[in-house]
């Protein structure tokens, strides 16, 4: 038995925040209906058609859910919705701001009418405050929270590679509608939940923030180099591949410059003789240190690391991640099913010893729309005018195959 199963989530979603934070719910057991918009769907499913026809973004976060489209403004769906919600355990949304409540879902009208239901809003910058009606994108999120500020190179402010305020948001979704299961077992009912992709990605930037604090000023730019720390971050080797170091202590810093650097006396060098001077003076420190890699191949550079118990990696491209020999030896790949074939996923991380995660396939838009309303008791004549009157879309046999 799976943790969430018998649990079914109704979620109003689109983009990333609150599909990854869904998706997380159905690896785990439970029901995900996801609810979807007439004349396509999630639009993050027209991002691109890199996954094998897919958008990459939509095959990631959509597995094992139910595909149920609706027409959110016709007359007809809020009665589906309602029927939906009345034998659901969560309800999830990240609409645009004041949408649910215009739809009469907001978290109090919802409560108070189904008062078992944990209700979770996801959005950019809350329900309240000056900037509570702003769009809100990852990127213009990691803007705000001063992320891009840390991140980059000295002259070129940069965006995380992926989406983290997205990520950060659907990931706090995920553990606080965990947490407000738990507490509706021992309550007896649901509890609203507000999630901000600000406050999320904020509460990320704690140890920079501190840093700072008292006007000492912000961590610089270091490219994939450790702001704070050093000699941690690339070098290049002998035979053009590149390896990451992290120096944790003085203990390490002082068996590096014995045993890999080959010059014991480094270690009590006025310019080394402490992390803080190490950063101080991170220009001529590189400097030696890379050109100790450039004398060594890899394979070499690795055994030292190892043989004096200093921290390593190699740069790997996402090609190689996807062969990495550590998830390949863990069996960690699975074949996840989708429209035309199958893609490769990683099992998620964290489950508990001895279950297999819900990994079923990745929906078509509305691919449940008539099972999902026969099951709430609408029969075949009932479907077939819904669909006429435009309230809901389902696709037809060949879009199906």
């Amino acid at each position: 038995m799976r943790p969430l199963d018998g649990i079914t989530v109704v979620a109003l979603e689109q983009a990333v925040a609150a599909p990854f934070a869904t998706r997380q719910l159905a690896d785990l057991g439970a029901r995900v209906i996801k609810v979807e918009r007439t004349g396509g769907g999630d639009f993050a499913r027209r991002y691109d058609t890199r996954a094998r026809g897919q958008s990459s973004y939509f095959a990631w976060l959509n597995r094992s859910k139910e595909s149920l489209v609706l027409d959110l403004k016709h007359e007809a769906a809020a009665e589906i919705l309602q029927r939906l919600l009345a034998d659901a355990d969560v309800f999830v949304q990240n609409l645009a701001p004041g949408a649910a409540e215009r739809l009469g879902l907001g978290p109090e009208a919802l409560g108070r009418r189904h008062p078992r239901l944990v209700r979770c809003a996801i959005s950019g910058y809350g329900a309240d405050g000056p900037y509570a009606t702003r769009k809100a994108y990852d990127l213009l999120i990691q803007a705000e929270s001063g992320v891009v500020s840390v991140t980059g190179s000295p002259g070129a402010p940069a965006r995380v590679g992926i989406s983290v305020a997205d990520i950060a948001a659907g990931m706090y979704a995920y553990s606080a509608i965990l947490a407000a299961l738990f507490q509706r077992e021992r309550e007896g009912t649901g509890r609203a939940i507000e999630i901000s992709m600000l406050e999320a990605l904020g509460e990320w930037m704690g140890a920079p923030m501190y840093y700072a604090s008292d006007g000492q000023g912000a961590p610089k730019r270091n490219g994939a180099r450790h702001a704070t720390i050093a000699p941690y971050g690339p070098y290049a080797t002998r035979d053009g591949r590149t390896l990451l170091i992290g120096i944790q202590n003085e203990r390490e810093w002082r068996r590096f410059c014995t045993d890999l650097l080959g010059d014991a006396a480094l270690a009590d060098d006025d310019r080394f003789a402490s992390n803080a001077q190490r950063v101080a003076n991170r220009e001529a420190l590189e400097a030696i240190v890379a050109r100790a890699f450039a004398a060594l191949d890899t394979d070499t550079a690795e055994a030292k690391l190892e043989a004096i118990g200093i921290a390593r990696a190699r740069l790997r491209t996402i090609e190689e991640f996807a062969r990495h020999p550590q998830l390949v030896a863990r069996d960690r790949w699975r074949e996840v099913a989708m429209p035309g074939g199958t893609l490769p996923a990683l099992l998620p991380p964290g489950l508990p010893a001895g279950v297999e995660p819900r990994m079923d396939p990745i929906p078509r838009a509305g691919e449940h729309t008539a099972a999902i309303l026969a099951g709430l008791g609408y029969g075949e004549e009932d479907v077939t005018r819904l669909a006429e009157a435009g309230a809901i879309q389902y696709p037809d046999e060949d879009e199906q195959a």
